[in-house]
């Protein structure tokens, strides 16, 4: 089964960045769009944002617009969640994930045909 491989998680202070990457070994996803999620203790799983194929256009939650910032290299059949300013809210684990909606606005994780296995981010105060 195809996986998506997420690293760079850890533990910030808050204020402080993390840079979360995902690999998809043996598999291209340049036509998918690709997507993050998060998922705190106790909560639902929650859209972050995501990024189209070509990465022209990207869309996120309210709740992290200017703060994190996805991006993809279709090359290295990466994406990557520059996180920024992190509080001790975004302390979830992170997903991603790839959609053949290809689109920006897959806002849903049931719009979703592949996922990781998550990292956890923790922020403290």
């Amino acid at each position: 089964q195809v996986q998506l491989v997420e690293s760079g998680g850890g533990l910030v202070q808050a204020g402080g960045s993390l840079r979360l990457s995902c690999a998809a070994p043996g598999r291209t996803f340049s036509t998918y769009a690709k997507g993050w999620f998060r998922q705190a203790p106790g909560k639902g799983r929650e859209f972050v944002g995501a990024i189209t194929p070509t990465g022209s256009n990207t869309y996120y939650a309210r709740s992290v617009k200017g703060r994190f910032t996805i991006s993809r290299d279709n090359d290295k059949n990466t994406v990557d969640l520059q996180m920024n300013s992190l509080k001790p809210e975004d302390t979830a684990v992170y997903y991603c994930a790839a959609s053949s909606l290809a689109s920006a606005l897959a806002i849903y994780d049931t719009e979703y045909d592949y996922w990781g296995q998550g990292t956890q981010v923790t922020v403290s105060s």
